[in-house]
Formats: C-alpha cells, structure tokens, sequence
C-alpha cells in the first residue's frame, strides 16, 4: 500500500495534484481546497488544515449553509441507499448506520425531520468519536440548543471530520 504524500510533497505539487488529494476534504466542496491552495507552502498538517477552515469561517450565511446541507444525514436515506461520498459511507459504516433495524432507523428519520425543520440544514457529527449510543444522546441534546449554537457545533464537527480526513490523505512525515 502506497503512503498518501507528505505535506512537503503538497506544498510543491502542481495545483491539479493538491486539488486532487485534498477536494474531497469537505464534503461535496473541492472550493474548499482550491481557495487554501494560494496560502501555500505550510508549515505543518494543522496548519493547512486551520487554513481550510478559515475558508469556512468566512463564509456569508448563505454560502455556510448550502455547504452544511451538502452534508448527508445521519442513519438516513442515502447511508440506507448507499448514495453518499466514500468517506461518509466509511464514517457511517463504522457505527453500521446504513443497517439499523427499522425501528432504529425510522427514530433516527424522526430526529433527522426535526432537526432539518428547527435549524435548516443536517445534523453533523463527528461520528468517528462517538458510538451509536454517544451520537444519538448527542442528537437529542442538540436538538434543544440555539440555531446560532448548532451553527457553532456544525462547524466544530465540520473541523473534527476534516481534520481526520486530512490525517488520511497527508503522510505526515516525522
């Protein structure tokens, strides 16, 4: 098995090649990337990765939330359908979310539902440091916070998951 290429390596590549290792990074947006790209080189894993954050940080309102509703849900429709990203579906995959019993998977479509209607835009967790039963206490606390509050927490998780992703795809040389 090849090691994915160290940070020196994506310092110097041609923009195509970083843009390739790294598009996939936030779900459903390669933007997110391509605007780290001018900051290059960096010094180390977490600072590119601070670097694509502050690309969402950014963001107007309108803009956060069509990347935060390219998310999938959690238990939902397209981990059942098997119709999200690869790093969703293995993220998901890990607690076996696309194959909850039908009453498991029809309290997590009622909790989907309602959060999408209170805050517009997915439930988004880190589910790689949680267990099944950790994500769903998780979902049911947050469902009584703040929209502003829930803003915060996607964007927190958001990083969590990217940060992850990123250990995956950069070989962080010693």
């Amino acid at each position: 098995m090849d090691l994915p290429p160290t940070l020196a390596e994506l310092n110097s590549c041609p923009p195509e090649r970083f843009l390739t290792v790294l598009g996939t990074v936030f779900e459903h947006a390669p933007w997110v990337a391509e605007a780290a790209l001018p900051a290059r080189p960096f010094r180390s894993v977490d600072a590119l990765h601070a670097a694509m954050m502050a690309v969402l940080q950014a963001l107007p309102e309108p803009a956060l939330l069509a990347l935060l509703r390219g998310h999938p849900e959690l238990a939902g429709s397209a981990a059942r359908a098997g119709t999200m990203t690869a790093d969703s579906a293995d993220e998901q995959g890990s607690l076996a979310l696309q194959a909850l019993a039908a009453d498991e998977a029809a309290q997590w479509d009622a909790l989907n539902t309602a959060y999408r209607k209170r805050f517009g835009f997915p439930f988004i967790l880190c589910i790689r440091r949680h267990d099944r039963a950790s994500a769903l206490q998780a979902f049911l606390q947050r469902l009584h916070n703040t929209r502003d509050t829930e803003l915060r927490h996607a964007l927190d998780e958001i990083a969590a998951i990217s940060r992850l992703r990123l250990a995956q795809r950069v070989h962080e040389a010693a």
